[in-house]
């Protein structure tokens, strides 16, 4: 088949492209420019240099032809204004989800003309016909599986997606790029937001939204105990960068209007938190059976953390959600993602 491989220069994408080379596919490897160019002057350094220099020197060893597609424009009228719009609202949004359902397997297939029959993409991730319906299936890695990210992904673009890393161990894929003699066999896995790089989230923030300093309180006494520089650099469940002493302490509530942030050092052992609404539901193939919904699991971040759970329908594709034990980090604007056994069927925004 005519193959796009989305490759970053990463591990994973680049034993993807050999995987599917040794089944014999046509392929052309595609990188897509998303890091902030003008904002790397005075946020950090992004490495999409060594990125490319790897990817380039990989294609030329093994033959396949490389294209390089600007999204810069794309990516921050996507995935970028919706960030920096959920933070400054005080919600915690995940812009990896909103990467590979808007840009990913989104503007890149605008991007590409109908010869190409799939695009493939170095996830930990399968897939499964049930139906009509292609569904996303969790990957053989348990802590790798990023069918968390890919969540929003729908028919048209699963249909036409495939994911080679699925069907293997993090370790095995380490162990096939030394087989394959990679050149960069070594490289660390990247870690943190798709579009920042190396450049630290609160310092992109700051630069976007300022400082807006307001009062730390005790949730627990009422009184104030220290000064924050504004509430978008919180999210419930925190706990690192609250530097008082008599901790740990844990960001509980966010008061958005007053610019207050509620900590706590005894909340997680006093007061459990097993329930939250979801609302913006999206599901991957059809509206969840009886028999999926008894068999209801979900994230609320990705790993392998899955809490079996309760879901009622609401109105305005809205729901109410249980889970089975209590977590102190359910945070507005994150995701919550859904499975029926080994089958990802959609996600919700915690509202």
């Amino acid at each position: 088949m005519k193959i796009a491989v989305l490759a970053s220069g990463g591990v994973d994408s680049s034993v993807a492209l050999k995987l599917l080379q040794a089944e014999g596919h046509d392929l052309t490897a595609f990188y897509l420019k998303i890091w902030l160019e003008d904002e790397l002057q005075y946020l950090g350094n992004c490495p999409w240099e060594d990125d490319l220099n790897y990817l380039k020197q990989i294609c030329e060893e093994i033959k396949i032809p490389l294209r390089i597609i600007p999204m810069q424009k794309e990516y921050w009228e996507n995935v970028v204004d919706y960030a920096l719009a959920e933070i400054k609202a005080g919600r915690t949004p995940n812009s990896d989800l909103l990467c590979n359902s808007k840009i990913k397997f989104g503007k890149f297939y605008e991007k590409i003309d109908d010869s190409y029959d799939l695009v493939a993409s170095g996830h930990y991730a399968n897939q499964e016909t049930i139906g009509k319906n292609v569904y996303l299936t969790r990957a053989k890695d348990k802590f790798k599986d990023q069918t968390y990210f890919l969540a929003h992904l729908n028919q048209k673009q699963l249909k036409r997606a495939i994911f080679p890393l699925g069907k293997y161990l993090k370790s095995e894929v380490r162990t096939l790029a030394k087989q394959f003699n990679l050149p960069n066999q070594n490289r660390k896995d990247s870690q943190g937001i798709c579009f920042l790089g190396q450049i630290k989230y609160k310092e992109f923030v700051k630069h976007h939204l300022g400082i807006k300093k307001g009062d730390l309180i005790d949730f627990d006494t009422g009184k104030k105990i220290g000064e924050h520089q504004g509430y978008w650099f919180y999210t419930i469940g925190q706990r690192k960068g609250i530097e008082l002493s008599g901790g740990p302490w844990f960001v509980v509530k966010k008061d958005i209007d007053k610019n207050i942030i509620y900590i706590s050092n005894q909340y997680y052992q006093d007061k459990p938190r097993n329930t939250f609404e979801v609302e913006k539901l999206h599901w991957i193939g059809s509206i969840p059976t009886t028999e999926q919904l008894n068999h209801l699991e979900v994230k609320i971040r990705h790993g392998e953390k899955l809490y079996p759970a309760k879901l009622d329908f609401q109105e305005n594709n809205q729901a109410h959600i249980e889970i089975n034990e209590s977590d102190q980090g359910i945070a507005p604007g994150q995701f919550a993602v859904f499975y029926s056994g080994k089958i990802c069927l959609g996600v919700g925004t915690i509202k």
